[in-house]
């Protein structure tokens, strides 16, 4: 029988409160409804968006009222569907919501286009004429940007048209992977607790448990204490990769395929340099986190020697590699308390801040236990005319506070950006996305070290700490390499073949994890990796921990004037580029000094670790 609850038992106040956007399921179709009939109002404008400054102004401000009101739709669709996804009423509604926001979008499409006509000079004699239009500035700004990659209507038309045929091998592999592979089972290892309880009460040995391996619970299997069953689960997991790795190889190479064409097709020279200037970062920022991560792979060869010693084993195999280096499980943590200890480690940031955080947790901001149908994972949620929500599915553990205080940086920085910011200006690029969250993942490190004394339970917080760096700055880094490799190979015309995939990731593996063996199943790990079907996205996360982690070491050692300017680029949103939005908090990752710094807080924990263990 289900330990999992239904959603009907579980209790209200460890709910979100989705009835703060609408009451009942009719007001959201009478929301839909509304919305859904205005769309039309925005083809009125087609051909004449930049006749006037008057004119110029109201199609922007219709367009972004539209979109606020259909992602506000849309959101409460998906909250509730996420709920339980079950539910086949909340699948209907997330359905025609995403519908809505696909219309509304190609409405509006036409939009952008006819801002390139403009040259930036009469922009500012619109803005003179309408000083309203100084909101836009920056948006108008980004618009020509593009310019000179933004091809005729024809040319542009086509590539939309062609935009889905050539997604489409994401697809094949989200298919292949998550439907047409089938895992093993393998047998779960009797615990000695269980074998010595069924001894001592007369009863025979216990009957194996058969486990089956599947894309979710791969690395959680990885991290089970019994050595030979980790080792069977690797084995067992990665040889059905093998069994579809010609095809695997024909989807990730007509990716790639995908990639350098629509690139070239909008006068890029390469198909980084296009993935990097939507947001606008020069590509020596790329370049300069791997060249700073690999003058630092010493302290990741230092991490992994000191779990071969905490595990006891003569040689790290990669099956060890997700094993924490407390080898076993942490201490139960009531949510009540994981809120306590969130809360408290916010305090650097100011009362204002955390007063915030502790009231949103007493309004229902978080969904925070698991139910039957629920979506899994985590995320923050909610809209620009919304209070935030965050869907948990909190596990009583150490990593379930750490995803906590993650998700409530998320809630924090969209609350502050539209406080500040008009809704041209609530979203951010995924630059800047995660340092918000991993500011207060640091932040709990540093409060949780200070004020605990428990030598295991630190040993934990440490342990999940180093965990994270490894796994987003080192891990992603190397992928970040492996898809700038992969694509500078086929802009040089080599084939991209399996052997090949295989022989440019063994390399990388072995230069991260060089005290560690590295065998033939682990080069093929990158046919594990859906991210690598949305091109030079993952180095963002090194970049990301990087500059979150600078901007903590700046917040204890300069208090509140370094707190302060941390804010004040929570509030501005996106109202400028990325690197300039992080000048104002302090980090300029046109530099190595963040990562240097990072790394350097890294090593530091690893030597306090060690110190536990001896």
């Amino acid at each position: 029988m289900s330990s999992v609850p239904e959603r009907s038992e579980v209790d209200e106040a460890y709910t979100w409160d989705l009835e703060s956007i609408y009451a009942t399921d009719d007001d959201w179709e009478s929301a839909y409804e509304a919305v859904a009939e205005r769309v039309d109002d925005l083809e009125s404008y087609e051909g004449r968006v930049t006749d006037d400054a008057e004119t110029f102004l109201a199609v922007l401000e219709l367009r972004d009222e539209i979109m606020r009101e259909v992602s506000t739709v849309a959101a409460y669709a998906r909250m509730r569907r996420d709920e339980d996804t079950t539910n086949q009423e909340y699948q209907a509604l997330t359905a025609r919501s995403q519908s809505l926001a696909s219309n509304a979008q190609s409405a509006a499409s036409f939009i952008d286009p006819e801002i390139q006509e403009l040259t930036r000079e009469e922009f500012e004699s619109m803005v003179e004429a309408e000083p309203d239009l100084e909101t836009y500035d920056h948006y108008v700004d980004d618009v020509l940007r593009m310019k000179p990659h933004t091809r005729s209507a024809e040319v542009e038309a086509l590539l939309t048209d062609l935009g889905e045929v050539m997604g489409a091998t994401g697809e094949v592999y989200t298919m292949l992977s998550n439907a047409d592979m089938e895992f093993p089972t393998v047998e779960e290892p009797e615990s000695e607790a269980l074998r010595a309880s069924d001894e001592s009460s007369g009863q025979g040995p216990r009957d194996s448990e058969a486990v089956e391996i599947t894309q979710s619970n791969f690395t959680n299997l990885l991290k089970r204490p019994d050595r030979e069953f980790r080792q069977r689960v690797y084995e067992g997991y990665f040889d059905e990769w093998a069994s579809v790795r010609n095809a695997v190889a024909a989807s990730y190479k007509n990716s790639v395929k995908a990639d350098v064409k629509t690139a070239r097709a909008r006068n890029y020279d390469t198909s980084r340099e296009a993935a990097l200037d939507g947001p606008n970062v020069p590509v020596e920022v790329y370049d300069t986190l791997v060249d700073t991560v690999h003058d630092n792979l010493d302290k990741l060869h230092h991490h992994a020697e000191l779990k071969e010693q905490a595990l006891g084993v003569d040689d790290l195999q990669m099956w060890d590699l997700y094993m924490p280096l407390t080898g076993d499980e942490g201490p139960d943590l009531e949510y009540d308390q994981a809120t306590e200890y969130v809360v408290d480690a916010l305090a650097p940031l100011g009362e204002e801040y955390q007063s915030r955080v502790a009231d949103g947790l007493d309004s229902q901001w978080v969904d925070v236990y698991e139910n039957e149908g629920k979506q899994s994972g985590a995320y923050s949620g909610g809209t620009y005319d919304t209070q935030p929500f965050i869907l948990l599915n909190y596990q009583r553990d150490i990593s379930s506070m750490y995803t906590l205080a993650h998700e409530l940086g998320h809630s924090m920085h969209s609350e502050l950006t539209k406080e500040e910011q008009p809704f041209i200006y609530s979203n951010y690029e995924i630059f800047v996305a995660e340092v918000a969250s991993t500011v207060n993942e640091a932040l709990l490190t540093n409060h949780l070290l200070e004020t605990v004394d428990d030598p295991e339970f630190r040993k934990h917080v440490l342990n999940e700490f180093l965990e994270r760096v490894r796994s987003t700055l080192y891990r992603q880094t190397l992928f970040a390499e492996f898809e700038h490799e992969t694509h500078r190979l086929e802009e040089a015309g080599e084939p991209l073949t399996a052997d090949r995939l295989d022989e440019v990731y063994r390399g990388l593996k072995e230069d991260y994890y060089e005290p560690a063996v590295i065998d033939d199943r682990i080069a093929t790990e990158w046919m594990r990796i859906p991210h690598f079907y949305r091109a030079f996205y993952v180095y963002q996360y090194s970049t990301g921990i990087s500059a979150a982690l600078a901007i903590v070491d700046d917040v204890l050692e300069r208090g509140q004037p370094a707190a302060e300017d941390y804010l004040e680029f929570l509030r501005r949103g996106s109202r400028e580029y990325p690197l300039e939005l992080l000048r104002i908090a302090g980090v300029d990752m046109s530099s190595s000094e963040p990562i240097d710094r990072a790394l350097e807080t890294y090593g530091r924990r690893l030597e306090e670790f060690e110190s536990l263990l001896e």
